[in-house]
Parts: C-alpha cells; sequence; structure tokens
C-alpha cells in the first residue's frame, strides 16, 4: 500500500444508512478473487437500470458528472454492513474513493478498508447530514491530524484507533505492521523457550 497522509478531493454524497456489501458490489459482478476489474460493478444495482450495465441511471449519484473525479465518499450509518466480502473495498478503491465518510461502520468493512488504503472516517451523522454535505464541493482528510475539514475552513475531528492510523501513514499492511516489532518477538520466543521448551519439541530446530 501507498503511504496516506493527506487527502484532498470533491466528496460524492451517497447518504444513505445500512450500505451493504452487496449493494457496494453485487455478487453477479464478482469473477475472480483479484482485486481489478471491480469498479463497472460498484453499486451496480442501483447505478444501472438493466442487468447488462449498458443503460446508466442518470438519477443516481455515480452517474452524475459532476461528481466525476470525487475521492472522498460521504454515507450513512452502518456502511459496509451484509457479508465479510473484500471484494466491497476493492471495488471502492479501484473506482478511486480515499476515502470514506460515513456514521458508522461495520467492523469487518472497517478494517478491509484499512487494509485497503482507504481512510474510514466516522461522524456524527448529523455532522454528516447537515453540515459537511451542504459544504462538500472539496474536503480534506488530514490522517495525522486525524481531521476533515472544508475549503472554506470549517473543521471536524475523528478518531481512528492507533494500529489502523499506523497501517494507513506508513502504509503498511498486516504482515508488514507485524514484522516490524521482529526483535520484540523474537525476544519473546527465545524467552519462552527458557520458560516452556516442550513447547517447541516439534519445531524444525529441535529436529536438528
Amino acid at each position: 500500500m501507498k503511504p496516506v497522509t493527506i487527502i484532498r478531493s470533491l466528496a460524492m454524497p451517497l447518504l444513505r444508512d445500512n450500505i451493504d456489501t452487496d449493494a457496494i458490489i453485487p455478487s453477479r459482478e464478482i469473477r475472480s478473487v483479484g482485486k481489478t476489474g471491480l469498479a463497472d460493478g460498484l453499486f451496480a444495482g442501483w447505478r444501472y437500470t438493466d442487468p447488462d450495465k449498458r443503460i446508466a441511471d442518470p438519477g443516481f449519484v455515480l452517474n452524475d458528472a459532476r461528481y466525476a473525479n470525487a475521492g472522498i465518499l460521504l454515507a450513512g450509518g452502518n456502511f459496509g454492513c451484509g457479508s465479510s466480502r473484500e471484494h466491497a473495498a476493492w471495488a471502492l478503491a479501484e473506482y478511486g474513493f480515499k476515502a470514506i465518510v460515513a456514521a458508522s461502520f461495520n467492523p469487518i468493512f472497517y478494517g478491509n478498508c484499512v487494509r485497503n488504503g482507504m481512510v474510514p472516517v466516522q461522524l456524527d451523522a448529523r455532522q454528516i447530514w447537515e453540515e459537511i454535505s451542504p459544504r462538500s464541493d472539496e474536503l480534506t482528510v488530514d490522517l495525522a491530524r486525524q481531521s476533515l475539514s472544508t475549503a472554506s475552513g470549517k473543521n471536524w475531528t475523528f478518531s481512528i484507533d492507533a494500529e489502523s492510523r499506523e497501517m494507513l501513514l506508513r502504509g503498511l499492511d498486516a504482515i508488514e505492521l507485524t514484522l516490524q516489532r521482529a526483535d520484540r518477538i523474537e525476544q519473546f520466543r527465545q524467552r519462552d523457550r527458557l520458560s516452556r521448551p516442550w513447547i517447541y519439541l516439534s519445531s524444525n530446530e529441535n529436529r536438528q
């Protein structure tokens, strides 16, 4: 992943609660286990009026030319609920979203956002609907300061757990984050070997 520090982008309002992962990427749009080729199927059930995706629904926000280059998505509560499919995060990221601002997130989807380089910004629903959305021509997400602001200077702060913040700021996946603590892990392993040697009897090292 690439490190994330500041995201400055047009914001797309999709102010609905309980947007589930099947709405984000319908199962019929998942044809591989890869992370690419999913953007065209993003919100396909709402975005198109036919299953062959030939006719775009002009009333759906993804088809609104005003938001063609949006990199921030505004949503309601319980975003990413439903199944745990990571394809939902993949589709959003491939489309170009770098941050999701929502009143709340499904915990699994929240983690999938972080592990795919998108910043999950949780704010009060009233703030999103009444204060941020009307001023969302351009928003700035500053992950280091944990703030979201408008071009006019209006500012809100958000919380994010330390591990997720570190992963995004440093561009690390979960394995890379663990390896940053390799020395401490090895120190624990050596102490544990002394206190519980029987645990290691079946290891390759003890067979030699």
